[in-house]
């Protein structure tokens, strides 16, 4: 019976996997048009767009269901990103949604209110214009931005809705609950593992949502 068991789990397990897939494009006309309708890229930013890659990969929501999202990354950072979501997928850590944030208007703020996942976007560091954000050369994820927030030294989050996860702990069995990002979370190592550093880890301020990989 045991067998059986395990082989049952294990043809469920690789047939729920049969389910992710991943596209690595080069950018092309549309998604240009995209980008700079969309306020997140231009010509002075500090990366053309052929160093840039679109990706779609699948990944489960806040509902269980598997769907389908959209990043734009460093070419550096593609194949890198991809096996980190393919782990991610492997144990069914939730993203509410992950579009670009051109569907945002370039607009970091709302984006965040959004609770979307996103890695590229040309602008600055919050609080220093003249220094570019690591987001600005599409090496630099921000997940799940609510339920990990970005803590200031004063101890203030500015969005509303991230101010119940300010304590940072799992307290009941749900998606939400599971996308919070601890130290010692698989999802956290997973980054880790890659190379990625963590703002979860910094000193001063603590930005959960954030991992980079210069």
């Amino acid at each position: 019976m045991l067998k059986k068991t395990l082989l049952l789990t294990t043809l469920l397990s690789t047939s729920i996997f049969a389910q992710f897939k991943y596209n690595i494009i080069e950018i092309n006309a549309d998604t240009k048009a995209r980008m700079i309708q969309g306020n997140s890229w231009r010509k002075s930013c500090p990366v053309p767009l052929t160093d840039l890659r679109y990706i779609q990969i699948n990944h489960w929501d806040f509902n269980d269901k598997i769907i389908t999202g959209e990043v734009i990354v460093h070419k550096d950072r593609a194949e890198d990103f991809v096996e980190v979501f393919t782990a991610l997928f492997k144990i069914h850590y939730p993203i509410r949604q992950m579009h670009l944030i051109s569907d945002y208007g370039g607009d970091d703020w709302k984006s965040i209110e959004a609770d979307n996942t996103s890695v590229f976007n040309c602008r600055s560091v919050i609080g220093k214009k003249k220094r570019w954000s690591q987001h600005a050369y599409g090496k630099a994820i921000d997940i799940n931005p609510i339920e990990n927030p970005y803590i200031s030294k004063k101890g203030k989050i500015s969005h509303k809705a991230s101010l119940k996860y300010k304590k940072r702990l799992h307290k009941v069995k749900s998606n939400p609950d599971k996308a919070i990002l601890l130290k010692e979370d698989n999802a956290t190592k997973i980054f880790q593992q890659h190379g990625w550093k963590w703002g979860g880890d910094w000193h001063t301020i603590k930005d959960y949502q954030h991992f980079v990989k210069k």
